[in-house]
């Protein structure tokens, strides 16, 4: 669906050029890729096709979306298809919202050793989460739960840390009985603390120890131990924050909720304001100060830099799951949880056909795509495809 207002696709558009010229040396390969992706998304360049009304004949043309991860053009259907494969596994039980955040120091190394770095900050929150949950003293289950990277502040700077999604209980050791959080309460955020910080410390110096870490510009002193170990003394004792959050209405709350989350890249095209005079101005919103919405005014260099900044490693999973929501025995450790909760199974899907990209779209905006724009009567049908070579039909007016 088409915008009105600027899009971050504009900016790279538009300052992609001299951007890569100025900053040559220091883009990688996945950040040179993730720009032209974008300034490629819907248009010419990677093909579309034709539609047209069956009842008035209005046509339109849709161009093909880059896909990329990254686009803040392309989260959309993504989201809508991980939707659909997590409503089944919902449980009817609480659940809670907590988040781990890196101290801006680690966070330093964290940005030149980004796929090392952020695995950990994933493992370490899965053992803390685990290992906490399943001590007697606080609930003794074992517990299941999702996590999301983010790497962003509202800012756009670098600021890494995980959204976990955890219901709220779990099942007992000897698997016989399903174990309940206290009412609104899911574990000590201290405990959880202490424990996350002294993990991923651990795995830290475990990593420098085997040579896996690399620092370069201001950081490169780090590469000597004694210098990383004075480096990393501070924060041995300093407070790492871990935010849980008041639990969720209800299961039926979480998907709406977690959708905001799960495919959100560093910033949405709503929260742009206008592209002038190579400025751009965007949305955010200030936490250090009472929530406060303001306006924030960058170089369209800068906001392309802290951009980039976000641009995660080839492969990267930036979606982890853990405990009974574990990959491997997923399916049948949920079953096992609804027997002990008491829960029906999920009934089986009913649409043998896959949807298409419109109903997709449909499902998560509530605007259909399918129906026609100027009659609102008849729906629009492709009636041609073309590829990023040949370009629209001729009789097609794309200026």
């Amino acid at each position: 669906m088409a915008r009105s207002g600027p899009e971050v696709a504009d900016i790279f558009r538009r300052y992609g050029e001299a951007y890569r010229t100025q900053h040559d040396a220091s883009l990688s390969t996945a950040q040179r890729r993730v720009m032209t992706a974008i300034e490629l998304c819907r248009t010419a360049a990677l093909g579309g096709h034709v539609e047209a009304c069956d009842q008035c004949g209005h046509r339109r043309i849709a161009f093909n979306s880059c896909r990329d991860r990254h686009c803040p053009r392309c989260q959309s259907l993504a989201r809508a298809q991980w939707l659909e494969d997590r409503r089944a596994e919902l449980l009817d039980t609480q659940y809670f919202h907590v988040v781990f955040t890196l101290p801006g120091d680690i966070a330093a190394i964290a940005y030149q050793n980004k796929a090392l770095v952020y695995g950990l900050l994933f493992r370490a929150t899965a053992e803390t989460l685990r290992t906490i949950a399943a001590d007697p003293k606080h609930l003794g289950a074992e517990i299941g739960f999702f996590a999301v990277l983010h790497t962003w502040g509202q800012n756009l700077l670098h600021h890494p840390h995980l959204h976990c999604v955890v219901p709220g209980g779990g099942f007992s050791p000897d698997g016989t009985r399903w174990i309940a959080c206290k009412p609104g309460f899911f574990l000590p955020v201290r405990v959880l603390s202490r424990l996350f910080r002294r993990l991923f410390l651990d795995h830290l110096e475990k990593a420098f120890a085997a040579g896996e870490l690399q620092f370069f510009s201001d950081l490169q002193a780090l590469s000597e131990r004694n210098a990383f170990r004075r480096y990393l003394a501070p924060l041995r004792k300093a407070e790492w924050v871990i935010y849980a959050k008041p639990p969720f209405a209800g299961p039926e709350q979480v998907l709406d909720y977690v959708g905001r989350y799960t495919h959100r890249v560093a910033i949405s095209n709503n929260r742009l304001v206008d592209i002038e005079d190579g400025a751009v101005r965007f949305r955010w919103k200030d936490c250090r100060h009472g929530d406060r919405q303001k306006v924030m005014t960058v170089s369209a260099d800068e906001f392309m830099r802290r951009f980039l900044l976000h641009v995660l490693p080839e492969g990267f999973h930036r979606i982890r799951y853990y405990g009974f929501l574990g990959n491997r025995h997923r399916a049948q450790k949920l079953a096992h949880c609804r027997d002990l909760l008491g829960m029906p199974a999920p009934e089986p899907s009913v649409e043998p056909i896959e949807k298409d990209y419109r109903d997709r779209y449909e499902d998560l905006t509530g605007h259909s795509l399918r129906q026609c724009p100027a009659c609102h009567q008849g729906q629009m049908i492709v009636i041609e495809v073309f590829d990023g070579v040949t370009g629209p039909p001729p009789y097609w007016d794309t200026s």
